[in-house]
């Protein structure tokens, strides 16, 4: 019969990588408290200290321009909205299209 995977959510991994990183225990010592492979938090723990850079990274510009940028596209399709509307009602008045006479 196999067993089903056991899934840890990141606030878990990063708890346990965290007592990694304390070592106050030995990896062995918790990967038995754990039930969870040496291997497996060896990867977590160099995933971890890999990405570690990322939490000071200053992300505000990426989000002002993608802000920016998703408020330019807006404008530019109500602009085409505009645009197509008015076509439409220039080329329903020509052809007749809609009136009761």
């Amino acid at each position: 019969m196999a067993t089903s995977r056991r899934r840890f959510t990141p606030e878990q991994k990063a708890q346990i990588v965290l007592e990694i990183l304390k070592e106050e225990k030995s990896v062995s010592q918790l990967s038995a408290e754990h039930g969870i492979h040496s291997n497996v938090l060896q990867r977590w723990k160099a995933e971890a200290v890999q990405n570690l850079h990322q939490l000071f990274v200053d992300d505000r510009k990426a989000t002002t321009k993608m802000k920016n940028d998703y408020e330019n596209q807006i404008n530019e399709l109500y602009a085409e909205v505009g645009k197509l509307s008015t076509q439409l009602a220039w080329i329903k008045k020509k052809s007749g299209y809609g009136s009761n006479t």
